[in-house]
């Protein structure tokens, strides 16, 4: 038995976000499949150099990944669709946070989100809604 559902796919993002996530769609689905070791590593040298994300930059680039992919914005599709936003975020020259973690109430359940000036971006659920597992963080740049 299946529950019915509707995606809330977001208009309105402009059509250079929408290339811009179409061009990152196919390696963020490509780093879904790696193991959690690997995902860090790409991620803590693609984050290198980039500002610290607005929520206003994280959101944007969210809406526009869950815009261009049913995937991304299906109930099963936040690792590829917070890998995708941490991504399109770079190609901007910001970085959100990208966590994993789970569920703080049962039943357990794995997710993957992108935070903001420490908020889940857009995640419909409280700020202590998920308990991080694992996350990379912009980079702090010396002061000059």
């Amino acid at each position: 038995m299946t529950t019915p559902s509707a995606l809330e796919r977001p208009s309105g993002v402009p059509c250079a976000r929408r290339l811009g996530a179409r061009l990152v769609l196919l390696p963020a689905v490509a780093l879904s499949f790696l193991p959690p070791r690997r995902i860090r590593r790409v991620l803590n040298l693609v984050r290198r150099g980039a500002a610290p994300a607005t929520p206003a930059q994280a959101k944007n680039a969210r809406d526009a990944m869950c815009a261009v992919s049913l995937r991304c914005a299906g109930p099963r599709g936040c690792l590829p669709r917070s890998l995708g936003a941490a991504l399109l975020c770079r190609l901007g020259g910001s970085w959100p946070t990208w966590c994993t973690g789970a569920r703080i109430v049962p039943p357990f359940t794995a997710h993957a989100w992108i935070e903001a000036d420490g908020r889940p971006v857009d995640e419909g659920v409280p700020d202590d809604y998920f308990t991080r597992l694992m996350a990379v963080t912009p980079v702090d740049r010396p002061a000059r």
